[in-house]
């Protein structure tokens, strides 16, 4: 039975809500100090920010390594309502220090990922509702092709779906080829972040007709034209008959992109997204891309 796992638990696609297919409440990186995202009022804050603008649930794309505070989400969500689907997985090298990244090749990823999955994420019971990957700029290197055979073993182990960043929405063909040609994961299983940062029409056909998700997700930190484009990107989808494949999010990576410290932060994507968009490809295609679409792209019938 398809269900959705949330850090309180398995819930039904259809109870997922409106829903945040792509954010962060917490994150570390050493590429960018002096801007984490770990403090536990301010995701409280945003998460209420988002609820207030009638969000009900976030996926988080925080994975291994980076700051998840996996033990602070069941609390967060009680105390906001809002549902909250945690993070397994492994992102660039660059994000991590050579002692855990030798630590992790000396071991087996893709256990790790399972027992995140099915088991809990450390000593905190919470259960793992996605696998986080990353390509590279144009291409995959030896740390990316690692990461993706642990995920789609642990995908084919749990039937859990794996969600991949794309660096600056590039090398999307590249990655089908690996994770579904190479690695036997279903295109339905996958989902691609970051389309919105390159809006090349033919290539998000081509990798739509793969069956995989597609997800917008965030305004970019530096004005880019992409931006402005994104609503016509998914219009183009849409008249190729692919608009049952979007997702929308919020991707909040630094403190000031919160909303509570002055940037869009979550509530961004139902004040304003949701609006712009619903001016290029309908409302009502727009509330299925945030109520039921989360629901069939992370939900799984769990292993």
């Amino acid at each position: 039975m398809t269900r959705v796992r949330t850090v309180l638990g398995d819930v039904r696609p259809a109870d997922l809500g409106v829903c945040d297919a792509h954010d962060h409440l917490f994150l570390r990186s050493p590429r960018l100090p002096g801007q984490e995202l770990d403090d536990v009022p301010a995701a409280r804050a945003e998460l209420a920010a988002f609820r207030a603008a009638g969000g009900a649930a976030v996926v988080q794309w925080t994975p291994y390594g980076m700051g998840r505070r996996a033990a602070d989400l069941p609390a967060l969500s009680r105390a906001t309502g809002v549902g909250i689907v945690c993070a397994t997985g492994l992102h660039q090298a660059v994000h991590y220090d050579a002692g855990v990244l030798a630590r992790l090749r000396g071991g087996r990823l893709a256990g790790l990922f399972v027992s995140e999955l099915t088991e809990g994420i450390g000593t905190s019971g919470v259960r793992a509702g996605l696998i986080k990957v990353a390509g590279g700029f144009h291409g995959l290197d030896a740390h990316t092709r690692w990461t993706m055979a642990a995920a789609a073993e642990a995908h084919h182990a749990t039937g859990a779906p794996v969600a991949v960043h794309l660096e600056l929405g590039t090398a999307a063909l590249d990655v089908l080829d690996l994770l579904c040609g190479e690695l036997g994961v279903p295109g339905e299983r996958v989902v691609l972040g970051h389309l919105n940062r390159f809006p090349d029409p033919v290539l998000h056909r081509q990798a739509a007709a793969s069956g995989c998700w597609l997800a917008f997700d965030g305004p970019s930190r530096a004005h880019h034209a992409t931006d402005w484009r994104m609503p016509e990107a998914v219009r183009a989808l849409v008249e190729a008959g692919f608009g049952d494949r979007v997702l929308l999010g919020g991707d909040t990576v630094v403190a000031g992109a919160r909303s509570v410290d002055g940037g869009p932060g979550m509530p961004y994507l139902l004040r304003r997204v949701r609006q712009r968009l619903a001016e290029t490809v309908g409302a009502e295609l727009v509330e299925r891309i945030l109520t039921e679409h989360p629901g069939r792209a992370f939900g799984a019938d769990w292993s």
